[in-house]
């Protein structure tokens, strides 16, 4: 499938900064050359990478802590889709709604219904997407936009947050772990994930079964902060123990 990939030519970039045309006939002898260009034209209009004669050249050097949005965005996608259509359906006319930034919270944007909501968002890409329907209302936080997330954060978006309710926080966490709980890899952004947690009603957090098990530097929430856990796949015993004993509600079909 097309996001398997381009998860292994992102990958190849990232480790070669560039790759010929001729270089995927050769990965992908049964895709045609016009689609593999496509691929190419993905990342360039990603800002990842930018073509050359016959090929692409990578043009990120990616040292932050989480990886780039682009790899991201392929990564775990069927997964990612799986949670997407599966968190849709808590979705419900009339309500105040809060949608995460990330890659998950963009494929979620892309099943929102069509109906009577207010969408509040920290992530501009989120925000276009959700514009496309003509009764939800949209509301993009203001902020310091991060690169790597295509979210935005930071006290102007902490003191937002403050004048408004919210009724379901749709969540995406980085990282799972028993130890230290949801986590991300930026403290701005975890800030404000917990201030969302806080006002909101129902918190439901988004996260593939790639994320168990793993810490990034900032806790924003632990279980007791949170109502239910949208997965694709059943978690461990020991995580799902500990989800009953703090009472949340765990889905993953």
């Amino acid at each position: 499938m097309s996001f398997d990939r381009r998860e292994k030519i992102i990958d190849y970039l990232r480790k070669n900064n560039v790759v010929m045309l001729k270089d995927l006939e050769k990965m992908f002898p049964n895709v045609s050359a016009m689609t593999l260009r496509r691929d190419l034209v993905f990342f360039e209009n990603l800002g990842e990478a930018v073509r050359i004669r016959g090929g692409a050249r990578y043009v990120k050097n990616n040292t932050d802590q989480e990886d780039v949005y682009a790899l991201r965005a392929v990564k775990n996608q069927e997964a990612k889709d799986k949670i997407a259509k599966i968190a849709s359906r808590y979705i419900e006319t009339g309500r105040s709604i809060f949608m995460d930034s990330g890659s998950t919270g963009m494929l979620l944007a892309r099943y929102v219904p069509d109906l009577n909501l207010n969408i509040l968002t920290s992530a501009p890409n989120v925000a276009l997407e959700v514009s496309k329907r003509y009764k939800p209302t949209v509301t993009l936080i203001g902020g310091l936009i991060n690169r790597t997330t295509l979210s935005v954060s930071g006290d102007q978006s902490l003191s937002f947050i403050n004048s408004v309710n919210v009724d379901f926080a749709f969540m995406v966490a980085t990282a799972f772990s028993v130890e230290n709980g949801f986590t991300c890899g930026n403290y701005s952004e975890g800030e404000l994930k917990r201030q969302i947690i806080n006002k909101a009603k129902k918190t439901i957090v988004l996260i593939d079964s790639s994320k168990f098990g793993k810490s990034m530097p900032f806790t924003f929430a632990d279980l007791e902060n949170i109502d239910i856990i949208v997965t694709d796949i059943k978690p461990d015993d020991d995580v799902m123990n500990l989800c009953s004993q703090f009472g949340v509600e765990v889905v993953f079909e």
